[in-house]
C-alpha cells in the first residue's frame, strides 16, 4: 500500500489542497485585519475633531478653569473609552469582545455627541433647532462642527461597511467544510463585525 503510486498521489493532492486553504484562510484574516486598520484611522481622526471641540468649547464656555460642563464631561468620558476599546481592538481585531466593546463604546460616543453638540449650541433648556417646513429633510445643522461630524461618519460608515464584507468573507470561509477542519487544526476563529 505504501509504494503504491495512487497512494502518494491522493497524498499530494491532500497536502497540496491543504496548503492552498490555509494560505486562503491566512489572506482572508489579513484582508479582515487591512480593514480595521482603515477603520482605526478614521476613528482616530474622528478622536482628534473631539478633542478640538472640546477644547474649543471648553475654553469659551468655563474660562480660567470653572469646570467642566456635565455634556462635555460625558463627551471627553466617552471619547477616552472609545479611545481604550480601540487599542484594545487594535491589538486583536479578530476577538469578538474587543470588536463588541468597541462597538458599545462607539454607539456611546455618538449619543453623547449628540447630547454635548446641542447643549454647546442651543440655549439652556431650549429644544433642538428644528425645520418645519421641511418635516422630512435632514435636521437643520447646528454648525461647523457638526458637518465635520457628519462627514467623519460617513468616512467611518463606508470602513465599516468594507471591515463588515471582510469578515464576513472570513467567516464564510471557516465555516466551509472541509476548510473547518483546517480552521480548527490551526485555531482560526470566527470574527464579529461592527
Amino acid at each position: 500500500m505504501w509504494s503504491s503510486p495512487l497512494f502518494w498521489i491522493a497524498v499530494s493532492i491532500a497536502a497540496f489542497w491543504a496548503l492552498g486553504a490555509y494560505n486562503r484562510l491566512m489572506r482572508l484574516r489579513s484582508a479582515v485585519v487591512q480593514a480595521f486598520g482603515s477603520f482605526d484611522a478614521h476613528v482616530v481622526r474622528q478622536l482628534a475633531l473631539l478633542s478640538e471641540f472640546g477644547a474649543v468649547h471648553e475654553a469659551a464656555l468655563h474660562p480660567a478653569g470653572t469646570g467642566m460642563g456635565r455634556e462635555m464631561a460625558a463627551l471627553q468620558g466617552a471619547a477616552t473609552q472609545l479611545s481604550a476599546s480601540l487599542a484594545v481592538a487594535r491589538a486583536r481585531p479578530l476577538r469578538k469582545d474587543a470588536v463588541a466593546a468597541l462597538a458599545a463604546a462607539r454607539d456611546v460616543l455618538h449619543t453623547t455627541w449628540d447630547k454635548a453638540a446641542r447643549s454647546v449650541h442651543a440655549p439652556a433648556g431650549a429644544p433642538a433647532p428644528i425645520d418645519t417646513e421641511a418635516p422630512q429633510a435632514q435636521p437643520v445643522l447646528r454648525s461647523p462642527w457638526d458637518a465635520r461630524w457628519n462627514e467623519h461618519m460617513q468616512q467611518n460608515a463606508q470602513a465599516i461597511s468594507v471591515f463588515n464584507d471582510a469578515v464576513q468573507h472570513y467567516n464564510t470561509a471557516i465555516a466551509q467544510f472541509p476548510a473547518n477542519l483546517l480552521a480548527r487544526a490551526f485555531g482560526f476563529k470566527a470574527a464579529r463585525s461592527l
